[in-house]
């Protein structure tokens, strides 16, 4: 039984649907080509997590407002953690989100995880991915999303209310064809 599997039956959905929800979320890799997580350094929940202390010192990693321009991808995304953690570690690692699934650092304690650095050990591997997914997944009561399928509502909890300007519910839609298909469901 591979770990999908065993995700998908701890959330009653099928294999079909976490794969889709990886794919868009991540490209379907949790990790960069160095072995790392992928993270995604979220500036604006920087700002609101240190009450905006460093807004005007550090505004490329802390910002009132979301701004895509701020971005820098791939690895160049932990040059912006470290440089955060060194103003706050641990909010710094609260504020990026992490892994296939893309899951803020913040919602550690939704995951399961105890502390902000058990979540991040387990962002280390796929399985420590799958673990924090489902464990968000039912602390958000969003497995009964999963198993109907329901994209939009799904989206609209797990991306924000927002979720359709990036086309969330339909780039997962889509997805979960793909893989039923490929797994024969």
């Amino acid at each position: 039984m591979t770990i999908y599997k065993q995700a998908a039956d701890a959330l009653g959905c099928n294999e079909a649907a976490i794969r889709a929800v990886a794919s868009v979320e991540s490209a379907g890799s949790g990790f960069l080509p160095d072995g790392r997580a992928k993270i995604l350094f979220e500036a604006h929940i920087f700002s609101r997590l240190t009450g905006h202390k460093f807004d005007s010192t550090h505004p490329d990693i802390s910002s009132k407002k979301w701004n895509k321009k701020l971005y820098k991808g791939n690895e160049a995304e932990y040059r912006r953690l470290d440089r955060a953690m060194a103003l706050s570690a641990e909010l710094a690692v609260q504020s990026a989100s992490w892994g296939k699934f893309q899951i803020m650092g913040f919602n550690y304690k939704r995951c399961g995880f105890k502390d902000i650095q058990d979540f991040m050990f387990a962002m280390r591997s796929e399985e420590g991915q799958l673990k924090a997914f489902v464990g968000f997944i039912q602390s958000m009561k969003l497995a009964d999303e999963l198993q109907r399928r329901d994209w939009a509502g799904f989206a609209s909890v797990y991306n924000g209310p927002q979720y359709a300007l990036n086309a969330y519910d339909s780039k997962m839609a889509t997805a979960y064809q793909r893989f039923a298909k490929e797994l024969g469901l």
